[in-house]
């Protein structure tokens, strides 16, 4: 299901050292050309419902004046790029390419795949590059079908950033930029029964299209997303021990399953990115405003482990029961604490958002409270690759912060480490009275 985007590239992304891993399967060596499929590295605007213009092949089907495309590059020297236009039309189409402030004119002719040349553009800094094409005139039907641009000059090395290829489907995986993940340590001989972590999503940033998780752990993960422009959810989800991607094929005895659940909240199962038991509750919180998370995840001496969420919605002063999910064959206490930031909504890769987790604390099965004050920063494979560089996650004062697509220039290391000041403010909440 398309809003479970919590990987399983991501768990295995958390802990293993990985540094990015170049790919250039499309580099020509003699002339330093790289070729830049539009495929997996471009996006419409306005888009609105005009998602279907970019395609796999490119942009095709381009017929309206008002909108423009945009591809980035991330370039690691200032120099001069030579610029060609992969592209065909039904009769003739004009367009104008901007690079860096210059524009040059395309004329495009007939309905055969061809090589354009757009000329030469000065870049004076180092970082990602905006390509930016636009319709000036037609005599059929389109402006133009581009399938690539070819990129050469002093500028273009090695290190020149993009989505390279659709391989392993990374038109789909580039397009919605790289997940990013903060994961809390703690010695593995605590056994942590509650999991407590808080979320501010600041003004602005709560962009469609992003799931702000809180509480991630090594069997499901637990946070809020934007859905659309008039949907928001609370999200908690549990995976099957059973590793699958197709829920219905889970063996009954393996299946997750649903103890109780809270006034409104959905459940059912989910697919695709493993499989498992989902619930949402469809809440309108807001940018700006921390909420409050809390996991309970306890083994039940029969080789199960249930797993119960709470929200804390300030704007009703209370706890509210999200779900509580039995997980069979597992008997653990909580484990691998994580958050993680991630947009899953292709089209909407193309924009920065950003998030900040404050005051992780987990609560021993002998009722001791054990703040959390280091975070260790991963992420996915779209990164490793290095076929997105927009990514990174630290500090803001004294929370932890991730931060992801938008293709930004700054970038954070694998597995660089951050630590906040303790802040010794015990999580206030009445056990007794939770639902």
């Amino acid at each position: 299901m398309k809003y479970h985007t919590m990987l399983l590239l991501m768990g295995l992304a958390l802990f293993v050292s990985v540094e990015p891993v170049f790919c250039y399967d499309n580099i020509r060596n003699k002339d330093t050309t790289v070729i830049v499929p539009l495929g997996g590295n471009t996006w419409c605007r306005p888009c609105n419902d005009r998602s279907q213009l970019v395609t796999k092949q490119g942009i095709q089907n381009w017929s309206e004046k008002e909108v423009e495309f945009d591809t980035w590059v991330r370039i690691s020297r200032p120099g001069v790029i030579k610029l060609e236009v992969e592209a065909k039309t039904d009769k003739e189409g004009t367009i104008q390419v901007s690079v860096a402030g210059t524009l040059k004119k395309v004329t495009v002719k007939g309905v055969e795949i061809k090589m354009y040349n757009a000329g030469e553009f000065v870049v004076k800094d180092t970082g990602y590059i905006n390509i930016t094409v636009t319709g000036l005139q037609k005599k059929g039907n389109c402006f133009a079908d581009i399938a690539a641009y070819h990129l050469s000059g002093s500028t273009i090395n090695a290190q020149t950033a993009f989505v390279k290829n659709n391989e392993g489907n990374f038109f789909y995986w580039g397009r919605r930029g790289p997940s990013v993940h903060l994961n809390y340590p703690f010695a593995d001989s605590i056994q942590a029964a509650w999991y407590y972590n808080e979320i501010t999503v600041p003004e602005k940033q709560d962009v469609t299209g992003s799931y702000f998780m809180a509480n991630g752990f090594a069997e499901g993960y637990f946070g809020i997303q934007v859905n659309s422009p008039t949907e928001r959810r609370v999200l908690f989800s549990v995976w099957s021990p059973f590793s699958t991607d197709d829920p219905t094929s889970i063996p009954e005895d393996m299946r997750i399953r649903l103890l109780k659940k809270g006034e409104g909240v959905y459940t059912g199962e989910f697919g695709n990115e493993g499989a498992g038991g989902q619930s949402y509750l469809r809440y309108n919180w807001k940018a700006g405003v921390t909420y409050k998370f809390l996991l309970h995840g306890v083994p039940d001496g029969k080789g199960n482990t249930v797993y119960t969420a709470y929200f804390f919605a300030p704007e009703k002063e209370e706890w509210i029961l999200i779900a509580s999910f039995e997980r069979p064959k597992t008997g653990t206490w909580l484990k691998r604490f994580h958050s993680f930031l991630e947009n899953f909504i292709p089209a909407r890769g193309n924009i920065s958002r950003e998030v900040l987790f404050g005051n992780q604390w987990i609560r021993t099965s002998a009722g001791q409270w054990i703040e959390l004050t280091q975070a260790v920063f991963t992420y996915d494979n779209t990164a490793a690759k290095g076929y997105r560089m927009d990514y990174a996650g630290g500090l803001r004062g004294n929370r932890f912060y991730l931060k992801n697509c938008g293709f930004f220039n700054e970038y954070t290391g694998y597995r660089s480490t951050f630590q906040r000041k303790a802040d010794a403010k015990m999580p206030e909440i009445n056990f007794t009275t939770l639902p």
